[in-house]
C-alpha cells in the first residue's frame, strides 16, 4: 500500500473509458457524459469492441492497444468476467491507474485456473504495477480539476470537504443531498470493494498533495489497521475528520473476522481506535449529512457555549436537553448582555437569561434585534435560532430577515425552522445564503457538538501526559521471553498459573501470594503454613485460557474450592478437583494446584484488566468490572496500546467501575492513579512481548491496601502487529562524549514535553534561527505536542539525555526525521544545545539516525541548511552528504543516498518526476 501512481487518479491529463457507449442507461455512457459535462480539459477516448467511430463525439477504438497514446487513467465499465485479462492488458500497455466501476455477484466465484475474479485482478495488477481502484466503486470526482469520472446522476460543486467512502450508493446519496443544499466537495471518492488502492492510501495522498479543510469517511471494512491509523492520525492533526462506520452489530458486520476474546461487541474497539486517531464518529447517515452541512458552512469554533434564541420556550428546552446530554454547555450571558435583553424586553419567559424566548408574536425584526445582542456576547461561541411558524412571524419572512442581516452577527449561526410546509421555504432561504439549517433543534445541537467534539479531541491530542510510572529493562524482557520460549518449546500455547505469576512479578504487578502443589501431601504441608480460610484452584490446560466466562451465572466454577480451613480439607480438595477434571476433561493436562489465603474482609472492589487481541486492530487493553459471569462484559471498555497515564485514566473514567470508586473509595484519586499505573504496565507488556495473545487479571481486587491480582491467565500466539506502533525500547543506547559525559540516546516520547520546553529555553537566538529559519522564542502547547508525540511509523526523533547529579534529567540535543508515506525520502533536522557544541554530539545523533533510516529501507535523506550555518554544512560534508545552493529558497539543500531504488517508480520519484 502506498501513494504510488495515485496522482493519475486525482490529476489525469488523458483518460480512456473502457466500455463507453451512447446507450442512455449504460454505465459507460453515463461516465463519458459526466466527464464531458464536467468540462474535463484533457483528452478523452472511448474503448468499445463494437468498433464505433466515436462515442458522444469522442474518438473510439476497439481495443486498448489501439489507443493513440497511453492514457493517465482508465475508467473500466466493461463486464466483470474479463476484468483480470483487461487489467493485464492495461498494465502491459503502460497505463498506471485503472478505476473499475463494474461489479456484481460473481467477483468471488472461483474458477479452475486458480482464484476468484477479484484475486486474479490483483495478481494482474501486481505483475505490471498498475494501481486499481475498485471493483464496484462509484468513481472519483475532483470539481477543482473538472473531473467527474462517475455514473452519478448530479453534478458536484467545488467545496472544502473531502468525502472518502466504501459504498457507491451512499456516495450517490451524498451527492444528491449536497446538490439539494448547494454544498460542494473538494474530492469525492468511493472505493467499493477495492482490491488494491485502500482508504488509507487515499487519505495519505490527500494529506500530502490535495489539502482540504475537513474530511468525511464512510467505513465498512478496515484492512491494514496500522496504515489506517497512521494516515488518520496525520490527517486529524490538520483538519476535522468525521467518520461513520457500518457493521456496528454482528448482523451488519461484513468483515468475517472471528470474535475478539473478552469483548462482547467489537464496535467498542472501532470507537476506541477512531477516538485515539482524533476522529469524531457519527452514528447514522442523518448525522453524516448534517455534519457535511456544518463543516461546509461554519467557521471554526472558539468553545462549546451555545446560546439559543427561539419564539417559544418548549422547542428551546428540547435543544437544551440535547445539548447537556451530548456534553455541551449553555452559554451564561455577561452582565451587559443580560441588561440589554432585559431593557429591550426581549425575553418573555426568562428575562436576561439563556435561552431567549421571544414569544409567539415575535416579528422578524424582533428576531434580528435579539440575535444582534446575543451574538455580541463574549461568553457565547455560537447561536442557535429555533423558530416555529406563526401568523405574526412566518418562517420565510423571518429567515429572509436573518439572511439579510447576517453580517451583523458576530458568532456562528445555526438555524432550525421547525415544521414541513412553511418551514421548507425558510430552509431554502438559508441554504441559498450558506447558513447551516436543520429540521429539528436536536439535529442542530448534534451538528454543533460535532465541532465541539473536534475541538476537545484536538485539545486531548495536545495534552502532555505525566511521567510514566514504569519502564522495562532488557533484563525484564529477556526473563519473560525465556518463559514464553520454554512454553513454546514444550508445544504449549499458554503459560501456567505459576509462569504467569512470574511475568506479572517482572512487571511489578502485585499478585496474591500463591503456593503451587502437585499432590495431596504437598497441599496439606503448604496449608499448614497458612492461617485462616483458604482457596484451592486446579490449574489445567482448559482453564489457563483468558476470557472464559460462564453462560449460567448461578453455577459455581468446578475448578475452585473456597473457605477450606484445615490441611486435611485442602488435601481432600486436591483429590476432588483432580477427579472432577479427569471426569469432565479427560484430555486436559493438569499442571498444578494453586493454594491461596482467602482475600476477604477488606471492602474490595472486584475488577478485571488485561490484554486481548483483535483480528483487525491487534493488541487491545481491556478494563472493567470483574467476575467470571458473562454479564461483566457490559462494563468492558477498551483502548489501543501504547498507553500513557492520561490515556489510561481516560479508559478508567469510561467504566462503571470508575463511578463505584468515586462513590465508595476513601481516596478515589489515589485508586484511579493505581489503576492507571497498572494499565500502563499492561500496555508496556503488550509492546514488549509480541507473542502474548491474551492476559486476564480477574478478579483484580482494589482496596485501601492497593491492588492485587487473585486469578490470572495468559495464552500465546504468533507475533502481533500493533495498530499504533509502540515505543521502540530496543533503540535506546548509552554513549560517551569527547568530554567524558555519559548520555543516553533514545527515541522521544510524549512525556518528554517538559524536557523539550526546558531545552528550547536554553538555546541561543542563532541556534533557534538555524533550526526554524526564524526566531521562535516560545513553543506553544500545539508545538510541544507535535514535537513530543510523534508517530513512530512515519517519524523518528532521537534525543540525547543526561542525568544530573541531583537525579534530574536534561536534554542536550535532538535529531528528527519525517518520512513520506512511500518511504522514498526522509527530511532531517538536528539541533544541539549551545554549550554542548564541539563534543561530537551532533555527529553521534546524525549517525544513529542515518543507520536507523537506512535500516528502514528509506532511499534518501534530505535537509535544508541556512547558508551562514557553517558548522552544520561542515558536519554534513563529513557525513557524506552532497550539498547545492537552492536559489529559490536561498538555503543549502543537503542530500544523502541511503539505499538504491528497486523500481522505475522509485527512480522517478527520486528524480522528482511527477508520479
Amino acid at each position: 500500500m502506498s501513494t504510488r501512481f495515485l496522482r493519475y487518479f486525482f490529476e489525469p491529463r488523458t483518460l480512456a473509458v473502457i466500455g463507453a457507449s451512447e446507450k442512455t442507461h449504460s454505465m459507460g455512457g453515463l461516465v463519458i457524459r459526466n466527464l464531458i459535462d464536467s468540462g474535463f480539459p484533457g483528452s478523452i477516448w472511448a474503448v468499445n469492441p463494437k468498433g464505433y467511430a466515436s462515442v458522444h463525439d469522442k474518438p473510439c477504438v476497439r481495443r486498448v492497444h489501439e489507443l493513440p497514446q497511453v492514457p493517465d487513467l482508465a475508467v473500466v465499465c466493461s463486464p466483470v468476467a474479463g476484468l483480470p485479462r483487461l487489467i493485464e492488458q492495461l498494465g502491459r500497455f503502460g497505463v498506471r491507474a485503472a478505476m473499475v466501476l463494474s461489479g456484481g455477484a460473481h467477483l468471488d466465484d472461483r474458477t479452475g485456473d486458480g482464484g476468484s475474479i477479484r484475486e486474479r485482478m490483483l495478481a494482474s495488477a501486481r505483475r505490471s504495477g498498475i494501481r486499481v481502484l475498485g471493483p464496484e466503486c462509484l468513481g472519483m470526482i475532483v470539481p477543482g480539476r473538472h473531473l467527474n469520472a462517475t455514473y452519478a446522476s448530479q453534478p458536484v460543486k467545488a467545496g472544502r470537504v473531502a468525502y472518502l467512502g466504501q459504498s457507491g450508493m451512499l456516495g450517490n446519496a451524498m451527492i444528491d443531498w449536497a446538490a439539494g443544499r448547494g454544498i460542494g466537495f473538494s474530492h469525492l471518492v468511493t472505493l467499493g470493494d477495492s482490491v488494491d488502492v485502500m482508504l488509507a492510501d487515499l487519505i495519505d495522498y490527500i494529506n500530502q498533495y490535495s489539502p482540504c479543510q475537513a474530511m468525511l469517511l464512510h467505513l465498512e471494512r478496515i484492512h491494514d489497521a496500522q496504515h489506517f491509523m497512521t494516515a488518520l492520525r496525520e490527517s486529524s492533526r490538520n483538519r476535522l475528520v468525521l467518520a461513520i462506520k457500518s457493521g456496528r452489530t454482528p448482523g451488519s458486520d461484513l468483515s468475517g473476522a472471528p470474535p475478539t476474546p473478552g469483548v462482547a461487541n467489537r464496535d467498542v474497539i472501532v470507537d476506541a481506535a477512531l477516538a485515539r486517531a482524533g476522529v469524531v464518529r457519527v452514528d447514522d447517515s442523518d448525522e453524516l449529512f448534517d455534519a457535511l452541512e456544518t463543516l461546509s458552512r461554519m467557521k471554526p469554533l472558539r468553545g462549546d457555549r451555545l446560546a439559543i434564541v427561539a419564539n417559544g420556550l418548549g422547542p428551546a428546552l428540547l435543544a437544551i436537553d440535547k445539548l447537556i446530554d451530548a456534553g455541551g454547555r449553555l452559554a451564561e450571558f455577561s452582565e451587559q448582555t443580560r441588561r440589554a435583553l432585559t431593557d429591550g424586553e426581549f425575553d418573555i419567559s426568562l428575562p436576561g437569561r439563556n435561552p431567549v424566548d421571544l414569544g409567539g408574536n415575535a416579528s422578524p425584526e424582533r428576531f434580528v434585534e435579539a440575535l444582534e445582542v446575543v451574538a455580541a456576547d463574549p461568553n457565547t461561541d455560537a447561536v442557535l435560532v429555533v423558530h416555529a411558524p406563526t401568523r405574526l412571524a412566518p418562517s420565510r419572512a423571518t429567515a429572509q430577515a436573518v439572511v439579510a442581516n447576517r453580517r451583523r452577527f458576530k458568532r456562528n449561526l445555526l438555524t432550525s425552522w421547525m415544521g414541513l410546509e412553511e418551514a421548507l421555504s425558510a430552509r431554502h432561504e438559508c441554504n441559498l445564503a450558506g447558513i447551516p439549517t436543520y429540521i429539528s433543534p436536536e439535529k442542530a445541537v448534534k451538528a454543533f457538538m460535532h465541532m465541539v467534539d473536534y475541538q476537545r479531541v484536538q485539545a486531548q491530542l495536545q495534552e502532555t501526559p505525566p511521567s510514566l510510572p514504569f519502564t522495562t529493562t532488557a533484563a525484564i524482557r529477556e526473563r519473560c521471553h525465556r518463559l514464553i520460549g520454554e512454553a513454546k518449546t514444550r508445544q504449549r500455547d499458554r503459560l501456567t498459573h505459576e509462569e504467569t505469576a512470574q511475568v506479572l512479578a517482572a512487571y511489578g504487578i502485585p499478585a496474591a501470594p500463591s503456593r503451587y502443589v502437585f499432590t495431596p501431601q504437598q497441599a496439606a504441608e503448604a496449608a499448614s503454613a497458612l492461617s485462616g480460610r483458604m482457596a484451592l484452584k486446579i490449574v489445567h490446560e482448559r482453564n489457563c485460557v483468558p476470557f472464559r466466562y460462564r453462560q449460567h451465572p448461578h453455577k459455581l466454577s468446578a475448578g475452585l474450592l473456597q473457605d477450606l480451613q484445615t490441611p486435611e480439607e485442602v488435601a481432600d480438595g486436591v483429590r476432588r478437583l483432580g477427579a472432577k477434571v479427569e471426569e469432565k476433561f479427560p484430555d486436559s493436562r493438569i499442571y498444578s494446584y494453586c493454594l491461596q489465603e482467602m482475600q476477604r474482609g477488606k471492602h474490595s472492589l472486584q475488577l478485571c484488566a488485561g490484554i486481548t487481541r483483535d483480528p483487525i486492530f491487534g493488541p487491545v487493553i481491556v478494563f472493567g468490572i470483574g467476575g467470571y459471569k458473562v454479564n461483566v462484559l457490559a462494563d468492558r471498555q477498551v483502548a489501543l496500546p501504547p498507553l500513557n497515564m492520561t490515556l489510561a485514566n481516560e479508559l478508567i473514567e469510561r467504566t462503571h467501575a470508575a463511578k463505584l470508586i468515586g462513590e465508595h473509595s476513601r481516596d478515589p484519586q489515589r485508586d484511579i492513579e493505581r489503576l492507571g499505573q497498572l494499565l500502563v504496565k499492561l500496555s508496556q507488556m503488550a509492546s514488549d512481548l509480541p507473542e502474548l495473545k491474551g492476559l486476564e487479571l480477574n478478579p483484580l481486587l482494589l482496596n485501601s491496601e492497593g491492588l492485587v491480582a487473585v486469578d490470572f491467565a495468559m495464552d500465546l500466539g504468533e507475533p502481533a502487529r500493533h495498530a499504533i506502533m509502540p515505543y521502540p525500547e530496543e533503540l535506546r543506547e548509552w554513549v560517551e562524549l569527547s568530554n567524558g559525559m555519559r548520555v543516553e540516546i533514545r527515541p522521544i516520547r510524549g512525556e518528554d514535553a517538559p524536557l523539550i520546553s526546558e531545552f528550547h529555553a536554553q538555546l541561543s537566538e542563532e541556534s533557534i534561527r538555524f533550526r526554524y529559519f526564524h526566531n521562535k522564542a516560545d513553543l506553544s502547547k500545539r508545538d510541544l505536542s507535535r514535537l513530543a508525540q510523534i508517530n513512530y511509523d512515519r517519524q523518528m526523533a532521537f534525543i540525547a539525555e543526561h542525568q544530573r547529579a541531583d537525579g534530574s534529567k536534561e536534554m542536550l540535543g535532538v535529531v528528527r526525521v519525517w518520512n513520506d508515506p512511500d518511504n522514498i525520502r526522509t527530511e532531517f533536522s538536528v539541533i544541539i544545545r549551545d554549550d554542548m557544541h564541539g563534543h561530537g554530539l551532533g555527529r553521534l545523533l546524525m549517525e544513529k539516525m542515518i543507520r536507523y533510516s537506512r535500516g528502514l529501507g528509506t532511499l534518501e535523506m534530505v535537509g535544508k541548511i541556512m547558508v551562514d550555518n557553517g558548522p552544520m554544512r561542515s558536519l554534513m560534508k563529513r557525513l557524506g552528504f552532497t550539498s547545492h545552493y537552492n536559489m529559490e529558497e536561498q538555503v543549502v539543500d543537503a542530500v544523502l543516498r541511503l539505499n538504491e531504488p528497486a523500481s522505475d517508480w522509485q527512480r522517478h520519484r527520486l528524480e522528482n518526476q511527477p508520479y
